[in-house]
């Protein structure tokens, strides 16, 4: 089967590229940039796009059967925001893959962004919004709402872990969720792309508070347990400074703080890996 990665070269995109290569699908990896997938060399052929620009999108889609976007912001941007990239670079590719005839649209999501509050959460908000335009369009399609992933909580963590002491949000230290590993949750994208019509909140099989995943993090790293409390107000200020929407990083601060102040929880968990476990490699 043909299907197009569109993202194929991010943490995700990266583990459903080798998944599908290994299955033996005809892939065409689509992204800013290539770089070395262990497992799926020579098994894809790359395509450049840039999401925002729907001329480098003619064509992507012809031949295919399905398509499967990662597609969003990530990090700090001072060029494009959350509803450039996540809302109009993904319904950008909806519209080249509509012109194609391609039968599935799968979409990566987050989950909790139909949640009251979430529309003030460019992040949450963008992807809110392909939800509701891609149910409301012809072609079939599978969304997957992911908690989280094991590497996120690694890499956010690190720093403070490094520096002997973590800053979680006060009154909030009982909010969980269950993160998952991106191979498994690769495996079960690639498992259900061609379902029809359905929605999925995908976490793994441990639940987590964020203070425990803190503690867990500084033990695997051999460090004594510090945790710093911090007012949830003081985030909505972080993030309005003048020099931090200068950045590009108030989009980000917002994310954060919604995410360690909601419970994030997927009924739907997939994968066997232990996030102690994972941590444990991370920080060894």
């Amino acid at each position: 089967m043909k299907v197009v990665l569109a993202g194929a070269f991010g943490n995700l995109g990266a583990e459903i590229l080798k998944e599908l290569c290994r299955r033996g699908h005809e892939v065409v990896a689509a992204d800013v940039a290539e770089r070395p997938v262990e497992g799926a060399e020579g098994h894809y052929t790359f395509r450049h796009i840039d999401a925002t620009d729907p001329a480098t999108l003619q064509g992507l889609c012809d031949g295919a059967e399905v398509v499967i976007t990662t597609v969003g912001l990530t990090g700090a941007s001072t060029r494009f925001t959350a509803y450039d990239i996540d809302y109009k670079g993904n319904m950008n590719l909806y519209a080249e893959a509509k012109r194609a005839g391609v039968k599935k649209f799968n979409y990566v999501s987050v989950i909790s962004c139909d949640e009251p509050g979430a529309e003030k959460v460019p992040m949450l908000h963008a992807k809110y919004m392909v939800e509701q335009e891609i149910k409301q369009q012809p072609m079939d399609w599978v969304i997957y709402r992911p908690t989280g992933y094991f590497y996120d909580i690694a890499k956010v963590f690190k720093p403070y872990v490094e520096k002997g002491e973590m800053q979680l949000l006060k009154g909030y230290g009982g909010v969980k969720a269950n993160v998952v590993d991106c191979p498994d949750f690769a495996a079960f994208i690639v498992d259900h792309m061609n379902d029809t019509n359905v929605s999925f909140n995908v976490g793994g099989k441990e639940t987590y508070t964020y203070e425990e995943m803190a503690a867990m993090c500084f033990k695997a790293a051999g460090k004594p347990v510090k945790i710093k409390w911090a007012p949830i107000w003081l985030f909505g200020i972080l993030a309005n400074l003048p020099k931090i929407k200068k950045a590009g990083k108030h989009d980000i601060i917002l994310f954060s703080k919604w995410t360690l102040s909601h419970d994030l929880v997927g009924d739907t968990a997939v994968g066997e890996k232990s996030f102690a476990a994972y941590l444990q490699d991370y920080f060894g």
